[in-house]
């Protein structure tokens, strides 16, 4: 029979063990390099830097002018990895991200050949900027790289360097000329990070900043090789049946056709999560307790990264936008109706 154990035997060495505590000091030392630049959003560095840890892919999503590219653009001078950012426009060819094949001579033996001249996308960290203005077909080179982590270019398979991952910006509120992403698409981003916009005294802090004659000299902080080492790190941290079951819970309880669902959600979700939302709420919690120094996950981190993970998985039908009910409020209903055991998580 399956141990029921709150906290199973740890799966974690002494060498993962002090992985850990060197990360939870080199995420500060990146939180303290990032506020050098951004000013507030703690919240949203948080879940960027969870998605990088889980070896993922992350969305942000939020109004013109609240330091979307300018946070990732950051994030890429404190991580000393490879950089591109693609600008995403209506007139963006496939090529244009993956790289194309072109006619050269072999001045050897003086024939022709095909050469593969490589995209932006062969790089650690790729910034898509304003991913919705382009077309589909344009949409769908990212796909493959984003799930296999490489190119396929006539009959050549190219790998893509290792860590590997998209943090892509979108602005929800401009819709002409853009084009919706589609569900699939969506569904290869673990995190839809909604940035907000900043507190009152946040506000005149970037003032200030902006208008002034302040510069910051960042430094870096994480290897390619440090980052790797922590996302192998992040999938042995153990998750207790108890921790796994609850992320499946909400996960499924989401999906209006599934037995047990919610009043609200056969009213108001006409599409629930799949699989990756169970498989990234746990993931991603196991990464948030790495951050924290914690060496197991619970219940409570499961929640915490519940409205990143779902909000995007969840559709809403035309009952609740009539309403003006979005996807963030059913899921935090959800959060709301399954409550864990409190005993279990000590």
């Amino acid at each position: 029979m399956a141990s029921t154990s709150p906290h199973p035997p740890s799966e974690l060495g002494s060498s993962d063990k002090e992985v850990i505590e060197e990360l939870k000091a080199a995420y500060a030392a990146m939180k303290q390099q990032l506020d050098l630049v951004i000013v507030g959003q703690d919240e949203v560095i948080e879940q960027l830097l969870v998605s990088i840890f889980c070896r993922s892919h992350a969305l942000l999503v939020g109004v013109p002018g609240l330091a979307k590219t300018l946070l990732v653009s950051t994030l890429s001078e404190v991580l000393d990895l490879s950089f591109k950012r693609i600008q995403f426009t209506p007139d963006l060819m496939p090529a244009d991200i993956t790289g194309t094949e072109i006619l050269q001579e072999d001045h050897g033996t003086g024939k022709r050949v095909f050469k593969f001249v490589k995209g932006p996308v062969f790089a650690n960290m790729i910034l898509a900027d304003e991913i919705n203005r382009t077309p589909p077909k344009t949409q769908a080179a990212l796909l493959e790289a984003m799930q296999e982590h490489h190119v396929t270019i006539g009959e050549e398979t190219y790998p893509l360097p290792g860590p590997f991952f998209v943090l892509a910006t979108q602005n929800p509120i401009e819709q002409e000329g853009t084009y919706p992403l589609p569900e699939a698409q969506l569904d290869r981003f673990m995190f839809n990070i909604r940035v907000n916009y900043p507190t009152a005294e946040e506000e005149k802090a970037i003032i200030k900043r902006v208008t002034g004659t302040y510069k910051a000299n960042i430094e870096k902080q994480l290897t390619g090789e440090t980052v790797l080492k922590l996302q192998d790190v992040v999938r042995r941290v153990p998750a207790a049946d108890h921790v796994v079951s609850y992320a499946a819970q909400i996960a499924r309880a989401s999906r209006p056709k599934e037995e047990g669902a919610p009043d609200f959600v056969k009213e108001m979700v006409a599409w629930g999560a799949g699989p990756r939302a169970g498989i990234y709420l746990v993931l991603a919690a196991k990464a948030r307790a790495i951050i924290q120094g914690r060496y197991h996950t619970t219940t409570a981190d499961v929640r915490a990264v519940a409205h990143p993970v779902l909000r995007h998985r969840v559709l809403t039908t035309f009952n609740a936008e009539a309403a003006g009910v979005t996807s963030d409020e059913i899921v935090t209903m959800l959060v709301d109706q399954f409550q864990p055991s409190a005993d279990l998580d000590v």
